[in-house]
């Protein structure tokens, strides 16, 4: 098969498209034949040689979430079968006409998605929905602050936050993105160049602050710059 490799750290122009093995396919795994799928900023890191796939991945392969269709399947993977069109997210590898992945990583496309559309929701989606409910336990009602509203995930945690019910803050540098965060449902803006969050929150909530706050500005690394608060 095909794939995108890194044959050295550096820009854009150390990838090549160059024949490769194709993955191995465990008992519980599927192996989807992939159509699109997406650039994320771990992408870029790996591309760079300044950050490492998790696991067994091969290192040259970049690609974290994909959309495609089930080829065939693992003797103990039973949940999908060949034809049915997918998206997941992986430790890499995802830059590839074919990927390996646990059944229980993926998902189903909706119809009304495309590949491509469908290739940029699950590193997003995923991370956002892991950080907001299993981990800060958001519940109807409650109130949610995101740093840096205007990213894929922020993004992503805002529409999530929405369905469920919550009063959602948001910062960022970017006017441009504060008013494009609000026309997905944005309670409220608050450019932190201009005004002290901490001041509007307070302001906001009658000095009571917010029930939770997902804050993904810090380290350079994926796994390492994202904190979860929530009320005591």
């Amino acid at each position: 098969m095909k794939a995108i490799v890194i044959t050295e750290p550096g820009g854009p122009e150390v990838l090549q498209l160059q024949e490769v093995e194709e993955p191995t396919v465990l008992a519980n795994q599927v192996l989807v034949r992939v159509r699109a799928t997406a650039l994320n900023r771990a992408d870029l890191l790996q591309r760079r040689g300044i950050y490492r796939p998790a696991g067994s991945q091969r290192g040259d392969i970049a690609g974290l979430e994909f959309a495609g269709e089930v080829e065939s399947a693992g003797q103990l993977a039973q949940k999908w079968k060949p034809g049915d069109r997918v998206m997941g997210i992986l430790a890499g590898q995802g830059y590839a006409e074919k990927a390996s992945i646990s059944e229980g990583m993926l998902l189903s496309i909706p119809d009304h998605l495309s590949f491509e559309e469908a290739a940029s929701i699950p590193e997003t989606f995923m991370t956002a929905y892991d950080a907001i409910f299993p981990q800060l336990e958001l519940k109807l009602g409650e109130s949610l602050l995101v740093h840096a509203i205007g990213s894929g995930v922020g993004i992503a945690a805002l529409q999530l936050a929405k369905v469920a019910g919550c009063k959602v803050y948001g910062t960022s540098s970017s006017q441009d993105k504060l008013l494009q965060a609000k026309e997905l449902g944005l309670d409220c803006g608050i450019n932190y160049k201009e005004q002290d969050f901490e001041e509007v929150i307070l302001s906001e909530t009658s000095n009571r602050g917010v029930d939770a706050i997902l804050d993904m500005v810090g380290a350079p690394y994926w796994d390492k710059n994202m904190s979860c608060l929530k009320r005591g």
